[in-house]
């Protein structure tokens, strides 16, 4: 992966509603109790302070900052690195539940600065989990077959949409579903690399997701049986009346050839028009949907960025494969960051209709910052704007024809019937006059 590569998550036995029960003539007795044991807790925290206060000593009496220059106007001053010593040597002497090692305390401290940043897509990857998301991004990985993004809303990881054939649609996971636990560990405070790293595991493992679904009185638990996924991120089949249908499920690597393989089959197929679907797309490469728009858009400017200093990044098309057949895209709440992208530049350049509803609203980009140990981060580093100068982040994109989608018809049924598809279609036929 090239690393300026950019991309758009009191226990007790008492019985509820039970008053305590004394005994009679145990006043007395409770409260000498008491008294000892408030004496044995008031020298447990004296005895704790004492040596709180030694572990500070050592610290600060093995701690060699002046061999490092520190700039003291940084969060890593010496005062930082002190603090941090202390941290580390209570956490030795006194945590109980398992063995820490210094690996996993480093990468704790790393991930807690990204963390810092309140901002759900900054993260930091150890080399681990770079080299799975590379493994990713070339659409092949080991998992449940859904793409997940972060719920802004809740704080939780949401199902976005499903691959088909894939366990993720045998057990008939949902669009908005709210992913609660992923095998009794909860998901919430999770980023996202975070949560499908709970949700991915080794080829025929099972995992159990505890999920909230909007109808359902209580959560559901699904269990599914990872394997491996191969993701074709773009689809292609003609409907009736000679209308091309491609979707295109997010924007990775291999996205580009296969997308210039459905336009070909399109149009070698002799379709009047296309429907374009932009449903569930979270996003993806950035250099993937410019290259893809270059495809479609006449000459003139695709998207561009802005960072914290002004400076300005422009990607531009050269007009030279302007799509001239009628286009209608579909796009919902799902559609995300670079998928917005593609469809902000369509109807700011007027070449097609948008049908569904509100985009997510995602005009932040990402870059992926490699360093020498193999690890990485992914920082926000600049907004995008459409060619006509909009910033979507937090707005979305409206839709030219708002179309809410109907799930009490489509999961309610085996033939699945999809309205917004449907409406699709109907603008399409008035496009090419059928």
């Amino acid at each position: 992966m090239d690393e300026n590569q950019y991309y758009f998550d009191n226990i007790n036995n008492m019985q509820p509603g039970q008053p305590p029960q004394k005994e009679k003539g145990s006043g007395k007795g409770l409260f000498l109790a008491g008294l000892v044991s408030g004496i044995a807790v008031a020298l447990l925290v004296v005895a704790i302070g004492w040596a709180a206060m030694e572990i500070q000593k050592a610290a600060e009496s093995h701690s060699d900052v002046s061999k490092v220059e520190l700039d003291e106007d940084s969060a890593l001053d010496s005062n930082t690195i002190t603090k941090l010593q202390t941290l580390e040597a209570t956490i030795e002497r006194y945590f109980f539940l398992h063995e820490v090692t210094n690996e996993e305390l480093r990468e704790g401290l790393f991930k807690g600065l990204l963390a810092s940043l309140d901002d759900p897509y900054s993260e930091y990857y150890t080399a681990e989990e770079l080299n799975v998301m590379m493994e990713q991004s070339k659409g092949i990985y080991y998992g449940i077959g859904a793409y997940v993004q972060l719920d802004t809303s809740t704080g939780l990881p949401k199902i976005s949409g499903v691959i088909a054939g894939s366990p993720a649609e045998e057990a008939n996971l949902r669009a908005e579903d709210l992913i609660y636990e992923v095998d009794g560990t909860s998901t919430y405070g999770l980023n996202l690399t975070e949560a499908v790293a709970l949700i991915k595991g080794p080829e025929g493992t099972e995992v159990e997701l505890t999920l909230i679904r909007e109808g359902e009185s209580d959560y559901l638990k699904l269990t599914l049986t990872r394997r491996k996924v191969e993701s074709p991120t773009v689809e292609f089949s003609m409907l009736e009346d000679d209308m091309a249908y491609i979707r295109v499920t997010e924007f990775d690597d291999v996205t580009v050839d296969q997308f210039a393989d459905a336009l070909a089959m399109a149009k070698g197929s002799d379709a009047g028009g296309i429907i374009l679907d932009l449903r569930g797309n979270p996003g993806g490469n950035l250099n993937a949907v410019v290259d893809m728009c270059n495809m479609i858009l006449p000459e003139g400017m695709i998207v561009y960025t802005e960072d914290k200093y002004g400076n300005r990044d422009e990607y531009k098309c050269d007009g030279k494969h302007v799509l001239e057949l009628p286009l209608v895209v579909l796009v919902d709440m799902n559609s995300a960051s670079a998928a917005e992208i593609m469809a902000g530049a369509i109807k700011d350049y007027e070449i097609g209709t948008l049908v569904g509803t509100t985009t997510f609203g995602k005009g932040i980009v990402q870059q992926i910052m490699s360093f020498r140990d193999g690890s990485a981060i992914k920082l926000t580093i600049s907004a995008y704007y459409t060619p006509n100068g909009n910033n979507i982040h937090g707005i979305g994109i409206e839709p030219d024809v708002v179309c809410e989608f109907d799930g009490t018809a489509y999961y309610g049924s085996e033939d699945h019937p999809d309205n917004q598809l449907e409406k699709a279609k109907e603008v399409l036929r008035e496009k090419i006059g059928r």
